[in-house]
This record gives structure tokens, sequence and C-alpha cells, in this order.
């Protein structure tokens, strides 16, 4: 049975009185997805916002020559979907459940209604578009000054958390797939398995099952700095 309990652990409705949420909870419209399936494709004509309850979802796109891009993975708690919901445009992203989902959609009149209603939903969306807009300055960066092993570099310092039990040193768990590491970078997988390759050989990273330990971030970091980006099909170092 689907709650107004379910729907206050999404991000952009904490806080909101159980009587709203209650009543989000009956006008909405909840889903399975299994893994890999696509929830909407770029161009759908649907304009709800997704509200994700159980597991979690990826943003990608393809380019024309079939690479997949990879823009952000969308996690439990959180929500997508509000760009076509305010300017009622196309989608501009693929969405493809990353495991099995339970998401709940609101129509875009019940997403309007709700932001004239409660300012902080309206806060929150806006922040979430300053993060969009910081994310994509970064990424357009990136594709405009360095070459495809510094982005794969780049993106393993990005997905590297600290290590809970060697201090001052990094890690990345679950590992990402070499393709899903090359959608985040805009490169190809066999450039990913080089780079990688090459970092293990030289020390700089440590690959344990589905793990990857960095004993020092300063040193990839200031590798990725000392790569020729004109070098794409050359060694890693």
């Amino acid at each position: 049975m689907s709650t107004g309990s379910q729907l206050a652990k999404i991000s952009l409705l904490q806080g909101l009185p159980e009587a709203v949420l209650t009543d989000l909870a009956r006008v909405a419209r909840w889903h399975r997805f299994e893994e890999g399936e696509i929830i909407f494709d770029r161009q759908s004509d649907c304009r709800g916002v997704y509200l994700v309850i159980e597991g979690e979802v990826d943003v990608v796109n393809f380019s024309s020559q079939g690479r997949e891009i990879a823009y952000a993975r969308v996690k439990t708690g959180d929500f997508f979907g509000e760009l076509s919901a305010i300017d009622g445009q196309p989608r501009s992203a693929n969405i493809v459940a990353q495991s099995d989902c339970r998401i709940a959609e609101l129509s875009r009149e019940t997403f309007y209604e709700l932001l004239r209603q409660q300012n902080q939903v309206s806060f929150r969306v806006l922040e979430k578009m300053v993060h969009i807009i910081r994310t994509a300055d970064e990424r357009i960066m990136d594709l405009a000054t360095l070459g495809a092993h510094q982005r794969v570099c780049i993106e393993l310092l990005r997905l590297a958390k600290p290590d809970p039990v060697k201090p001052g040193c990094w890690m990345i768990y679950p590992l990402p797939t070499q393709a899903e590491i090359a959608a985040l970078a805009s490169t190809t997988r066999e450039t990913v398995a080089r780079v990688m390759g090459q970092l293990a050989e030289d020390g700089l990273i440590r690959k344990v099952h589905k793990t990857v330990y960095i004993d020092s971030r300063d040193n990839l970091a200031e590798l990725a700095q000392k790569l020729n980006p004109r070098r794409e099909d050359g060694p890693a170092r």
C-alpha cells in the first residue's frame, strides 16, 4: 500500500505536513521498473516528476556514434524529471533503471500546485538546478581542456571516498564497470581499461574484488595534470 510516510523520505518533500504527503500519495501514479528497463527516453512527451522510493536510476544520453554519455545517478530519496515539468519541453535525456525500482510519479499539474503552495519545495528545486549547472560547467571544462586519459583519472578522483579503515587513504566501492566509467568520462571502455591497467602497474591504485584503493589521492591528481591531452591512444603516462 502506498502511503504518505513513503514520500516523507524523498528529499524534495521532507518536512511537509502529513496531510499534504497523504494527498500526494493518493494522486501519485506508482510504478515498478526492473533493472535495465527504460523509464522514459529522450524526446518523450511525458511531463511528470518522478520520486525514487526504492532503487537507483541512471540519467544518460547517446552520441551519434552510439557512445553512452552518463549525466547522473539518481538514488533512493531523490527525484528527477523536473526540467520538462517546468518548461513543458520534451525530455532531455534517457532514464534507465540501474536496479529494480519503485517510483512515484507526480503529474505536471500536481507538481506546479506543490511549487505554488510549498516554498521549501520550490527552494529545493532551485538548489538542484544550481547543482546541475555547476556540474555541467565542470564537465564542459573537462571536455574542453583534458584528454581522455586525464578525464578517466578525474572521474576516479570524483568517485573516491575516504577509506574508513585506513585514514588518509581513499577507496571506490562498489567499483562501477569500465563501461560506466567510460560514460562518465566521455570516452571508450578500452581507454578506461588501458588507463586503469597502467595506474595499477604504477602502484597508484589497487583493485581488490569490487573495490579500488587509492593510497595517495594527491599523487593521482598530480598525474592527471601531467598527462598529455594530445596523446589519446598512447600509454597512460
